[in-house]
């Protein structure tokens, strides 16, 4: 099992239930693959460097998490098309 890190930057325009379930349906995706998540950081909402979809804020959060090798690839292909989600991105982490 490889470390992994997910981040997600979700749309500022919904409600935070609705924010609530698609960190959870990401989370859904890592368990699915074979993954556990082993933490969850949410760093709320901050100013987009250049605005995405019109939208000039988003809430950030990063997702931890243990995964075989071949997970990232199918939980990044799920998330892509993934409602609210303006922008993804899936690290290997370093064991230092």
């Amino acid at each position: 099992m490889n470390k992994y890190e997910l981040a997600l930057i979700v749309s500022a325009k919904i409600e935070d239930d609705d924010r609530t379930a698609v960190v959870d349906t990401a989370k859904g995706y890592i368990e699915r693959f074979g993954g556990t998540v082993t933490e969850v950081e949410e760093w709320g909402k901050k100013k987009l460097a250049y605005e995405i979809q019109k939208m000039p804020e988003g809430f950030y959060y990063f997702i931890q998490f243990d995964a075989p090798g071949e997970a990232p690839a199918e939980i990044e292909r799920r998330v892509r098309i993934m409602d609210h989600v303006l922008r993804f991105l899936i690290v290997r982490k370093d064991e230092a």
